[in-house]
Order: structure tokens, then sequence, then C-alpha cells
């Protein structure tokens, strides 16, 4: 989530071994998101993170980087700040793509972002997701909301064989509920790589280190 410490602790976390940073930008209502990422957010407006403070985070975080960094945040936010000014400001801070959550594929498709498709997501709407999608397809794994589970959801390997099929060429990366090295380690059995939100932003509440070593243990399952 993006505020004061964002920086030092994605360079933590590209230390630990990530290959990408997302960056939560706050917003008020996060359909999405599950408690963790929602008592973040809060914190986060509580500070004073909007749009423009996200955008400066995102500048600082950038200087401290070199992996991709990707916004993620919801439709409204892009509406009230405008929306070919935001992916241009956005791009000039250092994103490298967006995720909107909450932005059907079919809307504003002149919009360069990373698509997310779901267990209930029709053969046509992979199709076209997989089309639409910036790089790499987000595989949300669950029903529901973001945060942790205590075991992988059976629900991604119809996702990931469906996405393989109907988007053979995109990368697939899968997110929503994966905590644990070894639940990261069998999402990547079936996908391209993981996301992790809220078991992440939890370690990184014991601050930079906390979440280097979380993130090294994840890099590890994955090495294997």
């Amino acid at each position: 989530m993006a505020g004061r410490e964002t920086p030092a602790l994605a360079e933590a976390a590209v230390e630990g071994g990530a290959d990408l940073v997302e960056l939560g930008f706050p917003f008020s209502d996060p359909l999405a998101d599950g408690p963790v990422i929602r008592r973040a957010a809060e914190r986060a407006l509580a500070e004073g993170m909007r749009t423009a403070a996200c955008l400066e985070c995102l500048a600082r975080t950038r200087e401290r980087v070199d992996v991709p960094l990707v916004p993620m945040t919801y439709a409204s936010l892009l509406e009230a700040y405008g929306w070919e000014r935001f992916a241009a400001d956005a791009a000039a801070a250092g994103a490298s793509s967006l995720i909107v959550a909450d932005l059907p594929v079919d809307e504003r498709r002149e919009l360069r972002r990373v698509q997310l498709v779901a267990p209930t997501s029709t053969d046509e709407r992979i199709r076209l997701a997989g089309e639409a999608t910036d790089g790499w397809l987000y595989l949300v794994t669950v029903a529901g909301t973001t945060g942790a589970r205590t075991q992988l959801s059976q629900a991604l390997d119809g996702l990931a064989e469906r996405a393989r099929r109907l988007a053979p060429s995109i990368p697939l990366y899968a997110g929503f509920g994966i905590s644990t090295p070894d639940q990261a380690r069998a999402a990547a059995e079936r996908t391209d790589g993981v996301v992790v939100g809220s078991r992440a932003l939890e370690a990184a509440e014991g601050g930079p280190a906390a979440l280097r070593e979380y993130v090294r243990s994840l890099r590890a399952a994955l090495d294997v």
C-alpha cells in the first residue's frame, strides 16, 4: 500500500527476491479487498495518501527499485482523477502497467492494464482478457475478497487450465488467498508466478527486514 514507508519496503521485497511490486492506491470502498488490505487502505488515507501523493510515492519507489511497478486501484479513483491523466502520470512516475480491480475488460479498452479473471469468468471473458491484457493475466483464485487462506483454492486448477487453453501465449500469475511458501509453490506448479498481497502487508508491519525475510521464504519455495 502506498505510504511513507513504501519505497523502503519495496526495496526490501526486491532484495528478498520479488520480481514485481504491486502498489495499492488506497480507495475508500475497496470491494475486492479483505480486512488486511482494507485496514492498510484506511491507514494510508488517514495519512493523506490521495492520488497525487500516491503518484509521488510511486516515483520515489521507482528511484529505489528497477523491477516492474504496478499500481492497483479502483475505477472510481481514475474517474475522479481523469482516465488519460492518470495513465500518463502513472507512467511518468514509473509505473510499468496498472491493475484496476473493478473495471471490466470490455470497458475503457484504450487503458493499458493487467486484466483479471476468476473461476466464475466465462470462456469468452477469459479469451477477451487474454487478448487485452498488458503483459500477463491475473488469475483470481477464489470467489470473494483478498486475504490469507489455510489452503490453496481448488478452483485454481480449472481456471489455470482454461486460461492456458484460451490465452496460450500469455503468462499467468495466480493471486488472492496465497500466503505460505507451500501455497506459493503449489500455485506456481500450475502457473507462471504468484501474487501475494495480504500476508505481505502483514509482514511489512514488522518493517523492511521482516518483509525481506518473508519474501525470501517465498522465493526459496519457488526456486526449488
